[in-house]
């Protein structure tokens, strides 16, 4: 933890910095003028100075004068509003000084207040190999998609990941970042955690005052991703009437802020991920067909952990090896329950195999060595979807017994959301409605 002293006249500005510096984890006070300063270095010490270079009662610059004199050296960041100023400053301070432009991100102030992110592990780690800094698996189906990896990696081509829930897209989308080596970063979004009102800012970013709460312009992901890759995770779960927006951005590769007038250029490779079917996207209008030939330019179908079995014991290992570095443990595990592992479907895929190593590893004794599976690797997830599963239409069944059951597991699949499960069901809203009053059913998805 830092203490942090914000010298900057801006008090809307200084709030959005203290905001995320105390987000961050850090200590910060704040002064609006030098002579303000001054006053603060008198009895406290600072470990980071973040500094406007113009003050109402003079350059910034004059407090590094000052602190020399006091014989205080702590870490300065020199803030300003323009590119050409902060080149003349680069010229005038002390190659330690800080540099950063505003509006600022919280990206830039983690880089600056944290310092880099540590690099990845080494890609091999006790005869485990990390492809692309963190895919671990050699069965065939794997070597097939670090074939695919290694391809679109050369290009700048968009790719769609498709694959079930739990299967590693994320890790996928990082692999593929890392494979192309692009300069800038990799930034991810949720598209299904959004609302309709804030998938736009999220996305393209707003103007300072575009709607109540915008207290500072913000950049949206497109912006954040320039020269690296952005990553739209369950991006068809994005509400249909945003998406002509999307294409906009895809086409023209510029973004203009919510509240704003100005296109913006962005360059950005696109990563999106859905755990739908090439089937379901086709037949329940959750896509528009042009946005789906520009961000699947480069499909890719992640195999689920079911087919690939022979990479369950690489991926327990790995699974334990970093849960024993971050405890201290010397857990291990014995052959027979390796081959208990690979033995299970894991429908969950890797997700579920990760939840049950990490379940076994607390129930364990740490005074020794001894691994303890549990009786039932089953998560009460897989459990009731193996039952929905199983579930047939039997005779003598009535037909609003079956219509009650179709409504009740569309549903659950879309986890309560009317309106989609309508369009899949190919009737109107109101219908459903309907036949949820008709089954007394609807307060289980209010």
């Amino acid at each position: 933890m830092l203490n942090i002293l914000l010298v900057d006249d801006d008090i809307e500005f200084s709030d959005v910095v203290c905001h995320i510096v105390e987000f961050l984890g850090h200590n910060i006070n704040t002064a609006t003028s030098l002579k303000e300063a001054h006053q603060w270095f008198e009895n406290n010490t600072f470990d980071h100075v973040l500094l406007d270079f113009m003050l109402p009662d003079g350059s910034g610059l004059h407090l590094l004068d000052h602190l020399k004199m006091i014989g205080q050296d702590p870490k300065i960041t020199l803030i300003s509003g323009h590119p050409s100023v902060k080149g003349i400053l680069a010229d005038m301070c002390e190659p330690n000084v800080g540099h950063l432009l505003k509006p600022l991100q919280r990206e830039d102030l983690e880089l600056v207040l944290n310092g880099p992110k540590k690099a990845p592990k080494k890609t091999k780690q006790s005869g485990i190999t990390r492809h692309f800094g963190g895919l671990i698996g050699e069965s065939e189906p794997m070597q097939q998609l670090y074939n695919m990896i290694e391809r679109v990696a050369k290009t700048n081509a968009n790719v769609m990941l498709m694959g079930e829930s739990g299967a590693g897209k994320e890790v996928v989308a990082q692999a593929i970042h890392n494979a192309s080596q692009c300069e800038g970063p990799l930034v991810a979004s949720n598209c299904g955690a959004l609302s309709k009102e804030l998938i736009g800012s999220e996305l393209f970013g707003h103007e300072k005052g575009a709607f109540t709460g915008a207290i500072a312009r913000k950049e949206g992901v497109f912006e954040q991703s320039n020269n690296g890759t952005l990553f739209l995770d369950e991006v068809t779960e994005m509400p249909i009437d945003m998406q002509p927006n999307l294409l906009r951005v895809l086409e023209t590769k510029k973004v203009t802020r919510v509240g704003g007038n100005r296109e913006i250029p962005t360059n950005c490779r696109v990563i999106s991920a859905t755990n739908r079917t090439l089937t379901d996207l086709a037949q329940n209008n959750v896509i528009r067909e042009d946005i789906y030939f520009r961000l699947a330019v480069f499909p890719i179908d992640i195999p689920p952990l079911r087919d690939r079995k022979e990479d369950v014991p690489l991926l327990a290992r790995a699974f334990l090896e970093q849960l024993n570095d971050e405890n201290g443990t010397a857990f291990s595990w014995t052959a027979a329950q390796l081959k208990e592992l690979q033995s299970y479907e894991w429908p969950g895929n890797v997700r579920e195999l990760r939840h049950a190593i990490h379940r076994a590893f607390i129930m364990s004794d740490p005074q020794t060595s001894d691994i303890t599976l549990p009786a039932n690797l089953e998560s009460p997830f897989s459990r009731v979807n193996a039952q929905t599963e199983e579930k047939q239409v039997s005779a003598g069944q009535t037909i609003e017994e079956v219509e009650k059951d179709l409504i009740h597991a569309t549903l659950d699949k879309v986890q309560g959301n009317k309106t989609l499960a309508a369009q899949m069901l190919g009737i109107s809203t109101k219908t459903l409605y309907n036949r949820l009053n008709a089954y007394g059913g609807i307060g289980e998805y209010k």
